[in-house]
C-alpha cells in the first residue's frame, strides 16, 4: 500500500513499538523451551542425525532474529544503555545464521535509542546484499555510520528514496524503510544516505 514517511503521528509510532515488544516478549520463551528440547534430545541420543542438527540451527537463527527484531521494532527507554558486549554477542548470533557479516565497532555502551537506529538502518542495507556481504556500524562524530559491502549489491533505490520521505509501496520486507525516518526524525536526526553496485551507506 502506498506510504509516506510524514504521516505517521507520535501515538502510532508508540503502539507499533508496544505490539513488537509484546510479539518479541511472547516469542522468546517458546522458542527458548523449544531449543532446550532439541539440546536433551541430543544429550540423550547416542548418534544425533540430521534432523536434530537441522532443528538446532533453525532455532537458533529464530532466536536471534526475535531479539533482534525486539530492538529495532521494540520499545527503547529513554535511559536504556545496552553494552558492547550484549551487542556483538547478539550480532554474532544473527551473522552465524546469516549470509550476512554483522559488525559492532562501538566501544562501551550505547543508548538503546541509538542502537534501535543503527539496527534499522541494518535491516535496510540488508536488503541490498542478496548474495551475503557485510555491515558494519560504527560511531562517525556525534552520530553513526552504517555501511554495507559486497561483491555484488543489488539496492532498491526505490525503496531507500523512503528515507529521504519520498512515497513507498510498503510491504512487510520493507517496513524498515518506513519506521527507519520516522525513528530518526523522533530523536532529531538527519538521515543520510548512499547505494552502488557495491553496497552503501546510512548515516544519522
Amino acid at each position: 500500500m502506498p506510504f509516506e514517511t510524514a504521516n505517521a503521528g507520535a501515538e502510532d509510532a508508540d503502539l507499533i513499538e508496544l505490539v513488537a515488544s509484546r510479539l518479541c516478549h511472547d516469542l522468546i520463551s517458546p522458542i527458548g523451551a523449544i531449543g532446550n528440547g532439541v539440546e536433551l534430545l541430543a544429550m540423550t541420543s547416542e548418534a544425533p542425525g540430521p534432523e536434530v542438527e537441522l532443528i538446532s540451527q533453525s532455532v537458533a537463527a529464530a532466536n536471534a532474529r526475535v531479539k533482534f527484531f525486539r530492538l529495532a521494532f521494540g520499545r527503547a527507554g529513554p535511559d536504556q544503555q545496552l553494552s558492547e558486549a550484549e551487542i556483538t554477542g547478539l550480532l554474532g548470533e544473527v551473522s552465524a545464521q546469516s549470509r550476512v557479516d554483522y559488525d559492532w565497532r562501538a566501544p562501551g555502551e550505547t543508548p538503546r535509542a541509538e542502537v534501535k537506529l543503527a539496527l534499522l538502518a541494518m535491516l535496510c542495507l540488508e536488503t541490498a546484499l542478496p548474495f551475503g556481504g557485510d555491515i558494519r556500524a560504527m560511531p562517525c562524530g556525534d552520530g553513526w555510520m552504517i555501511t554495507a559491502r559486497a561483491e555484488k549489491a543489488r539496492p532498491d533505490r526505490a525503496a531507500f528514496a523512503a528515507l529521504d520521505g519520498e512515497p513507498l509501496d510498503l510491504t512487510p520486507a520493507r517496513v524498515q524503510f518506513a519506521l527507519l525516518p520516522r525513528e530518526a526524525a523522533r530523536q532529531g536526526r538527519r538521515l543520510d544516505w548512499s547505494v552502488d553496485s557495491e553496497g552503501g551507506t546510512i548515516a544519522f
